[in-house]
């Protein structure tokens, strides 16, 4: 599937394991912005497990410039987005947007955990439509980090619609 916005193009296609190196470093790009609080969120233990576990395990998708550049990867375990990456250098171009209606478009509802550190992310997925399901449980990681489960239930709200409150 090709996405355009006003001055890019990219399609979301299934993972492929000659992805892999540009699919680790858009996590590691992205995990270094966002996810900073976590000391070194793109260390070696970390890496290893990506490539050996969650690339393996789970069902990814990237975000592919026309010249081949993978910028995005959602990795979706059932109806879980399990990860959801967009390189710093291609944020705001609707990539994540376009990923998030991707895995929305195969489930009726989607949840994910986000860090509760990660304002910016939190807004994101706010804005999109995402509610709070439950908070204050610890990451698989053991890192002391509360996360908060938000769920999605239909397509996410179109880009440049305002946020409705909602009661969780």
């Amino acid at each position: 599937m090709t996405h355009r916005t006003a001055e890019h193009a990219f399609q979301i296609r299934p993972y492929r394991p000659e992805d892999a190196d540009g699919a680790v470093e858009v996590w590691a790009r992205a995990s270094e912005t966002a996810h900073a609080f976590l000391g070194d969120p793109a260390g070696p233990e970390r890496e290893r497990k990506i490539r050996e576990i969650y690339l393996v395990h789970a069902d990814n998708w990237v975000a592919e410039t026309a010249d081949g550049r993978v910028v995005g990867l959602l990795g979706m375990l059932g109806s879980e987005i399990g990860g959801l990456f967009v390189h710093p250098d291609a944020q705001g171009m609707g990539i994540g947007r376009a990923l998030v209606a991707f895995a929305a478009a195969r489930h009726r509802s989607v949840t994910l955990d986000v860090y509760e550190e990660n304002a910016k992310a939190r807004a994101f997925y706010a804005h999109l439509g995402f509610t709070e399901k439950s908070r204050g449980h610890e990451d698989d990681e053991d890192s002391g980090h509360l996360v908060i489960t938000l769920r999605l239930t239909g397509a996410p709200r179109a880009a440049g619609s305002a946020p409705v409150d909602a009661e969780v």
